[in-house]
């Protein structure tokens, strides 16, 4: 399972935005909405192996949404029906239990610190100034953590550190954190073996058909 955290610094912990104006009304919800769709949108479907948290800061305290791509139902490529499951998912009241919304999308109370272990050895923070993560040998279960427009703050960064958590690149520039996880997930997608419904002939096999055939 790949595993995506976006903190959202501003975006807000209730459902009272409005859906004709993301980003004027919630906090640029709109960032994480986007996100949530590179995470999971595919041509001609949904990536069910990836799962997204959402953290919340605007408000009377934190929250936490859980994306599921296993469970997900309802999930289409535009921002404002995106916007809309969160919003009925943060209709709900929220403590530190996770509570279903719709299927595959649950809410409770919490921030950063409640969500990610101590010593994850594949937990990774997506920065510019990371090392390459080409040279990283990415874990393809791995936790990327990611700020919005705003990034993470210096206590954030403290927090992520004392984890223990790689500190990486997706390339050269400054990049929107929705493209950041496209580049994470193709990465990741060449390097997970061919799957073939058949036998391929020699003549069609690349460097790496041959070996799976060993």
């Amino acid at each position: 399972m790949r595993t995506f955290v976006v903190v959202g610094n501003l975006a807000t912990t209730t459902p009272d935005f409005s859906l004709e104006d993301i980003p004027g009304t919630s906090g640029r919800l709109d960032i994480l909405c986007r996100c949530i769709n590179s995470a999971f949108v595919l041509s001609h479907g949904i990536r069910r192996d990836v799962e997204v948290y959402l953290i919340l800061r605007k408000g009377p305290c934190p929250k936490t949404v859980h994306l599921l791509g296993g469970e997900l139902r309802h999930l289409n490529p535009d921002e404002r029906t995106t916007a809309a499951l969160l919003k009925k998912a943060l209709a709900l009241e929220a403590d530190s239990q996770w509570r279903r919304s719709t299927p595959g999308i649950f809410v409770r109370a919490g921030d950063l610190a409640d969500l990610l272990p101590r010593g994850d050895e594949t937990a990774y923070y997506l920065r510019e100034d990371g090392s390459d993560h080409r040279g990283e040998a990415l874990a393809s279960d791995g936790t990327f953590v990611l700020g919005d427009h705003i990034g993470l703050s210096e206590e954030d960064e403290a927090f992520l550190e004392g984890l223990g958590t790689k500190t990486v690149s997706v390339g050269p520039k400054s990049l929107h954190a929705d493209h950041c996880i496209v580049l994470i997930n193709n990465e990741l997608d060449r390097n997970e073996p061919i799957v073939r419904d058949g036998p391929v002939a020699p003549d069609e096999m690349g460097p790496r058909d041959e070996r799976w055939t060993k």
